[in-house]
């Protein structure tokens, strides 16, 4: 029998828990905690998406079929549903997007090198967003139609990577171009879009951060062109010309 430590637990120390502790202490997370700590439910959480679990019970179950084994995974505190559905009532999701931040920087820095295809140095994004069909009797804050529910989760993935920088969620009402209010913007870098997000106000904010964005036009676009550079269409304009429209921007 195999008398090392579990699989879970080195994975786990991978992660900068320190980063995680001083999150935990900015929003006072541990505040009137008793057994159930911020660690122990992040540690779960992990297990869960590590392990495809689909809902609060199927994650209860599959812990306490190994509850031997979750003292030596990190885990301290007593596993249940009531439990585990307070803490993510009520634990500030703060510390948790904070910590996101930190291993996305983390992960950024280990695919800073990886090849695009382009030659570019600049971070280059995609932003789009997918809906989530949801049942509108659980969830009636989640209007979408007249009997349908579905909640918006808008995404920035750095192509390096494939990397989730950003996520937003939203109800299915909200239209995508909205997203575009709360989005970081990361000066010199390039967001890729599609035409759902055509907003001349919202995208002047790109232009104010010197940043650089590639969507397509609608067909009752009301546009006057300043300057084009030529396109060779067998070879595409997005993965050969990108490189001459930042030579010529820098100039």
């Amino acid at each position: 029998m195999h008398s090392g430590r579990i699989v879970f637990a080195q994975v786990m120390d991978m992660l900068p828990m320190h980063e995680f502790r001083k999150c935990v202490r900015r929003y006072q997370g541990e505040r009137r905690v008793r057994t159930f700590s911020c660690l122990d439910q992040f540690l779960c959480m992990a297990f869960s998406q590590l392990t495809y679990r689909e809902s609060l019970r199927d994650i209860v179950t599959c812990l306490r079929a190994v509850s031997g084994k979750l003292y030596h995974a990190g885990i301290r505190g007593h596993i249940s549903r009531s439990t585990m559905a307070d803490a993510n009532e009520g634990r500030d999701w703060r510390i948790y997007a904070d910590f996101a931040q930190v291993l996305i920087g983390t992960a950024s820095q280990l695919y800073l090198d990886e090849d695009l295809g382009i030659d570019l140095k600049q971070t280059v994004y995609a932003l789009d967003s997918t809906t989530i069909d949801l049942c509108l009797t659980l969830f009636p804050w989640a209007q979408f139609r007249r009997r349908k529910g579905a909640v918006k989760l808008h995404t920035l993935m750095d192509l390096r990577g494939s990397i989730p920088c950003f996520i937003r969620i939203s109800t299915g009402q909200m239209h995508d171009v909205r997203a575009l209010d709360d989005l970081p913007i990361e000066p010199d870098a390039f967001h890729v879009m599609d035409r759902g997000y055509v907003d001349f106000v919202r995208l002047h904010r790109f232009d104010q951060y010197k940043a650089s964005f590639i969507t397509r036009g609608k067909r009752n676009m009301d546009y006057v062109r300043q300057s084009s550079t030529p396109v060779i269409k067998r070879q595409g304009c997005a993965a050969t010309r990108l490189s001459d429209f930042v030579a010529q921007r820098h100039r």
